[in-house]
C-alpha cells in the first residue's frame, strides 16, 4: 500500500474514494484528475485507490491533501484485495464510494459490507474483449451490484441505453454525466499564413496504445492516404501520441510499413494542448468509445475529426458538419476524408468552428463538475442529511 505522503485536510468534510484500477494516462483518469482537483474544496476532500498501481499521471493530481494509494492487486480474482480494500474503507470512513468500469463494479459491495453509505458507478466504455457490451458474467455482476449501487453513471446516451436495456439498470438509477474539457486551455491555433498551407500537413491522434484504439487499421488508411496523394508525400505526415500495451507491435508495424519516414509516434505525452495546435486535423478509428476526452480536446481546439461511427461519438460528431464518421475497419473511407480535408482546407476549418462551437455549448469542463457535484449534494441529502444541495438532479436522488 503507497500514498503521496500527503494526509487528508479538513476532515469533516464527506470524503468521495475514487476506486479504479489504474491511475494511467486516459480518458477516464483524466476526467477523474478534473473533478477532483476543480469540485469545490469546500464539499469534499478525496482519496484515490488504484487496485493494481498508479503512474506518473499522478501528478496530474494537484489538489493538496489528495492520497493516492495502491492496493497492488495481482491478476485474476485478487480476494486479498477485497480485504485490504475493507481495512482501507474502516479506516478512511468514506461518505461515497465512486467506482469506475467492470474492474471495480465489484467492491461496491464490499464498501457496503464495510459501512459505506453512498456508491456510484461510472460507465466510461468498454474494451474489445466486450465491445458490444454482451458479455453475460459482466453483466450479471453490474447487474447483481445495482441494489449496492445508488447510482451508475454512463458518459454517453448509448452506454445509459445498454446498462438500461441490456444490463437491466433501473431508469432512476441510470443518469448520463457528459464529459467535459478546459475550452480555455484548448483553443484553436491562431491564423496560418497562406505558406503554411503548402508545408506538413499533419494528421493526429491522442490514445492509449490499445486493441480497442485501432492503431493497427490507422497506419493502414495512412498508408492508404499516400497512395491517393503520391505527388503530396513529403506533405503528410501521422502523429501518434500514447503509450501502452501494443507499443511495440505498433512501433514494428512502422517500421515495416514502408513509410516510416512519415509516421511520427511520441510516447506519453502531458502537453496535449500544445500538441493539438500543431494538427491540421484529428482521427480516431476506435472500434468502441464512450465519449473519448481526446475527441473532446480536438474539438475544442478547432480541428475537424474523423472518427468512428460507434458508442457515443455519433452524439458529439455531426457527420459532414463538424467531422467526418467512418466505420472502424473501412480504411478506404478514412484515407478519402483525410484527403477531403487536405484538398479543401477551407472545409477543415468549417467543420474545425462547428465543432468548437458544440463542445463550448454541450461539454464544457464547468457543467461536468456542476453535474457531478450536484448528484454527491443530492445522494449526501437524501442519504446522511447534510447540508442542502445547492442544485439537486431528479435520477438518482428523487
Amino acid at each position: 500500500m503507497q500514498g503521496t505522503g500527503k494526509s487528508p485536510a479538513t476532515p469533516e468534510l464527506p470524503l468521495v474514494m475514487h476506486l479504479l484500477y489504474r491511475l494511467d494516462f486516459g480518458g477516464l483518469e483524466t476526467i477523474l484528475a478534473e473533478c477532483v482537483n476543480r469540485m469545490p474544496a469546500e464539499r469534499y476532500r478525496h482519496v484515490i485507490v488504484c487496485l493494481a498501481d498508479y503512474t506518473k499521471f499522478s501528478e496530474k493530481i494537484t489538489r493538496p491533501g489528495v492520497a493516492i494509494i495502491a492496493l497492488h492487486k495481482p491478476p485474476g480474482l485478487g480476494l486479498g484485495a477485497h480485504w485490504k480494500f475493507w481495512k482501507l474503507v474502516r479506516e478512511l470512513h468514506p461518505a461515497i464510494l465512486h467506482t469506475y468500469n467492470i474492474s471495480a463494479v465489484e467492491y461496491a459491495f464490499t464498501a457496503a459490507m464495510a459501512g459505506v453509505p453512498i456508491c456510484v458507478h461510472a460507465e466510461h466504455g468498454r474494451d474489445l474483449s466486450d465491445l458490444h457490451g454482451k458479455n453475460r458474467k459482466h453483466n450479471l455482476l453490474r447487474r447483481w451490484m445495482t441494489p449496492f449501487i445508488d447510482c451508475f453513471i454512463p458518459v454517453s446516451q448509448d452506454l445509459r441505453q445498454w446498462l438500461g436495456e441490456t444490463v437491466g439498470v433501473p431508469a432512476d438509477k441510470n443518469l448520463v454525466i457528459n464529459n467535459g474539457v478546459d475550452t480555455s486551455r484548448f483553443q484553436p491555433r491562431g491564423p496560418q499564413p497562406e505558406a503554411a498551407s503548402r508545408k506538413e500537413f499533419v494528421i493526429g491522434t491522442v490514445g492509449r496504445i490499445q486493441n480497442i484504439k485501432n492503431h493497427k487499421g490507422l497506419v493502414l488508411a495512412f498508408l492508404r492516404l499516400l497512395e491517393l496523394l503520391p505527388t503530396h508525400r513529403e506533405q503528410l505526415v501521422l502523429t501518434i501520441a500514447g503509450d501502452g500495451p501494443l507499443m511495440a507491435d505498433l512501433q514494428a508495424q512502422v517500421a515495416t510499413c514502408g513509410a516510416a519516414d512519415r509516421i511520427r509516434l511520441l510516447g506519453a505525452r502531458s502537453d496535449i494542448a500544445e500538441l493539438m495546435t500543431g494538427f491540421d486535423v484529428f482521427i480516431l478509428p476506435s472500434f468502441n468509445e464512450g465519449t473519448p476526452i481526446t475527441l473532446l480536446e480536438a474539438m475544442a481546439s478547432g480541428l475537424p475529426v474523423i472518427a468512428s461511427r460507434v458508442g457515443g461519438i455519433p452524439d458529439v460528431v455531426q457527420d459532414h458538419q463538424s467531422g467526418v464518421l467512418v466505420s472502424p475497419t473501412d480504411h478506404e473511407a478514412m484515407a478519402a476524408a483525410l484527403a477531403g480535408y487536405f484538398d479543401d482546407r477551407q472545409l477543415a476549418r468549417t467543420h474545425g468552428a462547428a465543432g468548437r462551437e458544440i463542445i463550448q455549448k454541450n461539454y464544457s469542463i464547468d457543467a461536468m463538475i456542476k453535474n457531478y457535484t450536484a448528484l454527491y449534494d443530492a445522494l449526501c441529502l437524501r442519504k446522511l442529511r447534510l447540508s442542502p444541495p445547492r442544485k439537486t438532479l431528479p435520477s438518482c436522488a428523487e
